[in-house]
Formats: C-alpha cells, structure tokens, sequence
C-alpha cells in the first residue's frame, strides 16, 4: 500500500508553484512545464532529467506503480497528493492522476543542424496547440529527425501541445523561436530541400514522387490552420507542394496534410536509391 496524501492544501508552495506552469510566462521564467497523463509522465521520467517533479494520487501511484519506481530511483521527488491538489494543478477536465514537472527539452537550431537531419518538419504560423502537437507526433511517427517551430507559431510547451504530442516531444530534437528566414536558409546550408506544403501548390505531390525527386533530405514547411502560408514565406522555399485530393474533400486540415507529407517523404527515402537506403548500407 501507498502512504497516505502527503499534500493535503492546494494552498501549498510547492502545490502553487506547479499550478503557475499553466501560464506561459512562467514556464519561461522558470524553464518548467507541466506533463500529465501516464504516457507524458512515463516518457519524461525516461528522457534523462527531464523530470525535476512528480505529483500523484494514492491510486494513480499504486496503477502507475513502475512510473513512481523509475522517478524514484532517478532521485526525483514524489508528491503523494489529493484528488483535488491534482485537479488544481492540471489543466484537462478529468485529469489522470499524475502530473509531472519538466524541465525544458529544446534543442538549439545550430545543433539540429550539425547533425545533418534527412527529414524536418517546419511549423510557421501555426496557432492551435493542439495541431502543433499532433504534427511533432506525426513527425515521430515518420521517422523524422527533428522539428523546428518559428517564432510565429505557438508556445511548444502549452499544456494542449504537450498533450496532443502524445509524448514524441521526448522522442527527438525540438528547436522553437527559430524565424523562418533563418530556418529556411540553415537547412538548405545543411543540404536539405525545403518544401512548402501548400494546396494551391503548383507542384502535385503525387508527380514528385513519380518524378523520383523525394529521395533526398528534405524539410516540409507547415503553415497556419486557417489561411495557410503567406507568399512570402512560400517564396522561400525550392518548392511549393500540394496534397492531391481525389475524392469531393474540400480540403485536409493540417495534421493530416502533415502527416501525407511526412509519410510520402519517409517512404521515398526508404526507397532504393534514397538518402536513408545509402546512409544505412
């Protein structure tokens, strides 16, 4: 059996320190943000000293019972606390018991760089948290070796953002503040082919990977949810690529876009004669 609740106020220091998280000014100040949910918490607890903090309820510790074992032994400390210290804390509707505080994972642009990434996504423009974070997810899936966010789209450590990655915010490099100028023009120093993913493309998705152009390096540009790229970001790029709808669809909404785009480049790549196919021989 646990213990008892340790942290029976919401009035606590340490209870109103967590709960300031959900406000993006502190997370800058403090270099924190908050993970809740097992899958969050369990990918953090395993992603070096990522996880500086842990709060739990009696019986999310005794079901997550290897969760609070691995924080332990990495020497992290442990709340045991009431239902409604959690509620406190968390920003969803029906939290899940548990509540990490993470220290920040962003990796600097220069570094994701230097190590020549074959396939990144972009995010400019992007607003809605929770498309952020479905798209880095969809970048890991992919098979993607990082992920950069300019300084025009959302904060990456919003708690929705955090959520909808699903934990693949853990899983690979994640630059954010970068300006797209600056993003574009570093990875075409690095070798790679950037690409606008846009649906007045003027190129067709489908005919490049036809064409046998899509075997290379690549970057895919996302853009806003509502009104996409602006031209002047689409000019930066080598190429500006649509997803072919075949069917009546009006049109795909980012995240699937996204993931079309990542998925096309992931199996080009894969394919013989792709960067990944002559890197791995």
């Amino acid at each position: 059996m646990v213990a008892a609740p340790e942290l029976i106020s919401p009035r606590s220091p340490r209870v109103a320190a967590a709960r300031r998280l959900g406000k993006r000014n502190f997370r800058g100040k403090e270099r924190l943000f908050l993970a809740e949910g097992p899958q969050a918490v369990r990918e953090a607890a395993g992603y070096g000293d990522t996880l500086a903090e842990l709060f739990a309820t009696v019986e999310a510790a005794e079901r997550y019972a290897d969760i609070i074992g691995a924080a332990r032994e990495a020497g992290v400390r442990v709340h045991l606390a009431a239902e409604q210290v959690i509620e406190d804390i968390s920003t969803t509707v029906t939290p899940q018991g548990l509540v990490g505080v993470c220290r920040f994972v962003d990796t600097p642009f220069d570094e994701i760089l230097a190590a020549r990434p074959r396939l990144v996504a972009v995010l400019a423009h992007v607003r809605d948290p929770g498309n952020a974070g479905t798209v880095l997810r969809c970048a890991d899936a992919a098979g993607a070796e990082a992920v950069v966010l300019t300084d025009a789209s959302v904060d990456l450590y919003n708690p929705k953002a955090v959520r909808a990655s699903v934990g693949s915010l853990f899983h690979l490099p994640v630059a954010v503040g970068v300006p797209v100028e600056r993003a574009v023009a570093g990875l075409r120093d690095a070798g790679v082919r950037v690409l606008a993913a846009d649906g007045a493309g003027e190129h067709d998705l489908d005919a490049e990977l036809d064409a046998g152009t899509m075997g290379g390096p690549t970057a895919w540009v996302f853009g806003n949810e509502a009104w996409g790229l602006p031209e002047e970001t689409r000019d930066l790029a080598d190429a500006v690529v649509r997803v072919p709808i075949h069917g009546k669809a009006e049109s795909l909404n980012l995240a699937t876009a996204a993931a079309v785009c990542l998925y096309a480049s992931a199996r080009a790549q894969r394919a013989a004669g792709g960067c990944r196919s002559v890197t791995n021989a």
